[in-house]
């Protein structure tokens, strides 16, 4: 929304910064990128914009990426509501601060840190979250992953939580009003066994 650099970068000591990915990456990894880390429906369309021009010249800020998007998605697709970018800087800024990877090793520990009967809740801002915690919620809620026909367990794995809230949480139409970042939000809670 307004002209900056593509940093993107959590922490500044991390050796890669948005406009690394934009300009090294090959059309068909930004496409990943964007696919995976934005689902994004256009991820094609614009993953060969962003390398075509940039083809010409580097690209190096907020607001020309974002005309190169904006130009990328057909006019009758874009919601005037939101801006058509939103997606590819969320999956830019996802991929340049390892954010999945990084969500399931705190899931991970966060859990090993919880004495029995410890609460843990997690609020996702976007669905790549929420299914990340949803599936590991669900996989230390199960526990056994040997299939039905093996007698006796030998896979090891035990439950260890359960989870308190079987749907998100997710805000009121008031706290919406009040609070507008909080649209997104999606609250699970699990409690340790």
């Amino acid at each position: 929304m307004a002209e900056g650099p593509l940093d993107m970068r959590m922490d500044q000591n991390s050796a890669v910064q948005a406009q690394d990915l934009i300009n090294t990456s090959t059309a068909s990894e930004l496409e990943e990128i964007l696919r995976t880390c934005g689902e994004e429906r256009w991820a094609r369309r614009i993953s060969r914009a962003i390398h075509s021009h940039r083809s010409t010249q580097p690209i190096s800020t907020t607001t020309e990426l974002s005309r190169i998007i904006s130009g990328a998605i057909p006019a009758r697709y874009r919601s005037p509501a939101i801006n058509p970018a939103t997606r590819t800087f969320q999956a830019l800024r996802i991929a340049v601060n390892n954010e999945l990877k990084n969500l399931h090793y705190a899931l991970d520990e966060a859990c090993d840190l919880l004495n029995s009967g410890g609460r843990m809740g997690v609020i996702s801002f976007h669905s790549l979250e929420d299914r990340i915690v949803k599936q590991k919620f669900q996989q230390w809620q199960k526990g056994c992953t040997c299939p039905p026909r093996v007698p006796q367990c030998i896979c090891g794995n035990e439950k260890t939580i359960t989870m308190l809230t079987k749907k998100p949480v997710v805000p009121t139409r008031d706290e919406v009003q009040v609070n507008p970042r909080s649209r997104s939000a999606k609250l699970r809670v699990a409690e340790k066994i």
